[in-house]
């Protein structure tokens, strides 16, 4: 609610100046004479443009979904890529206005930016948030510009696809090539899944963040990935958190979560990790079961938790499950970087980003 109110007064502010300024040649409110109605995911019957060629995102998990869909429609981006992300992504996302975030600790989406974009639609995509409908008609409200939900975490994601298909009608073909590939993925962690014992499931503990201990658990969307490939989540929390960060822990709770496996998030501990005096305690770090995980353009786990998630299946299910994850996976890298990005991945760049994520040897033990 707090939220909510905020943007009310910043769009209040942002009306009283371009007012002010003579802003009636910058409203964003589209053309309504050739509309249709579009049943968004919270059940809302809004009408847009029956032609849309302008679309705007509600943050980070909209933009990577609209950057793979309809790069050529984007009017704006939640922010701006970084160096290392620009070489995957269309040139077109490159000179866009950035606009911000809507949900999350980021929620700093700047109106005026969004509103001079002027798109046909605003589109959030993600998982289903408490009020989201009435975010949704807050933000449509405020900005005069008809605003969806469309929810597309990984059991939904197929169907998002899809449903963006029938918004953007323009779109249509190349929504259902995604929406093919989500569910050859997803059936694929199902069935390999199913095949894999209870007493072999490996526990694993997904770490966001620096220091190793900000930890995606059990029942998070952040880490569908990983009961998905067969997997255990080795951290299990009361009140788990969404959010990129995850749920905090601290040394003695690892110890007892005692994971098989752990995944590290780039720019972490993961290099320091066998040489720390804590972390060395840390049966999965003795043993070498630990990796970092591929991060470009997106964290191949989830951070956000987009289409990058497909990869994760993929990656993860290879590497801890070879023989029912059975495929080469440069080769798996190479096909969804195309087919999500159309980049066309070399066979030393996929080899490189996967370097560092691979389990590595047993840490060599001290002299007593």
């Amino acid at each position: 609610m707090k939220r909510i109110c905020c943007l009310f007064l910043t769009v209040c502010l942002t009306v009283s100046l371009l007012t002010a300024c003579g802003g009636g040649e910058t409203t964003a409110v589209p053309d309504t004479s050739k509309s249709i109605t579009f049943t968004d995911s919270a059940g809302r019957q809004v009408p847009v443009h029956a032609e849309i060629t302008r679309v705007a995102p509600s943050g980070a998990v909209a933009t990577m979904f609209l950057a793979s869909v309809c790069p050529d429609y984007m009017v704006c981006i939640a922010s701006n890529p970084s160096d290392s992300q620009c070489r995957y992504l269309d040139s077109a996302l490159l000179t866009l206005p950035a606009t911000g975030q809507l949900y999350g600790s980021k929620g700093t989406i700047n109106l005026e930016a969004l509103m001079n974009a002027q798109p046909q639609v605003i589109i959030d995509l993600g998982d289903a948030k408490d009020g989201i409908g009435q975010d949704m008609d807050a933000l449509q409200e405020q900005t005069g510009i008809p605003t969806v939900f469309i929810e597309a975490d990984l059991p939904h994601m197929a169907e998002a696809f899809r449903m963006l298909g029938q918004l953007l009608g323009g779109k249509t073909d190349r929504c259902a090539e995604l929406a093919q590939y989500v569910e050859e993925t997803v059936a694929l962690a199902e069935a390999n899944a199913a095949r894999i014992p209870e007493a072999e499931r490996k526990s694993v503990m997904y770490t966001s963040g620096v220091s190793g201990l900000d930890t995606n658990a059990a029942g998070s969307t952040q880490a569908q990935v990983l009961e998905l490939i067969g997997a255990k989540n080795a951290v299990t929390v009361e009140n788990v958190s969404n959010k990129g960060g995850g749920n905090p822990i601290n040394m003695e709770q690892l110890y007892l979560f005692d994971p098989d496996v752990i995944l590290f998030a780039a720019d972490s501990m993961y290099s320091d990790a066998a040489s720390d005096p804590a972390w060395r305690q840390v049966r999965a770090i003795q043993e070498g079961q630990y990796c970092e995980i591929p991060a470009l353009p997106y964290n191949w786990m989830s951070n956000p938790p987009s289409l990058n998630m497909l990869l994760g299946i993929r990656w993860l299910g290879n590497l801890l499950y070879p023989d029912v994850y059975d495929y080469d996976m440069t080769a798996e890298a190479q096909r969804a970087y195309r087919l999500l990005w159309g980049y066309e991945l070399s066979g030393e760049e996929a080899q490189s980003m996967l370097q560092r994520s691979t389990l590595r040897e047993a840490a060599p033990q001290k002299a007593a």
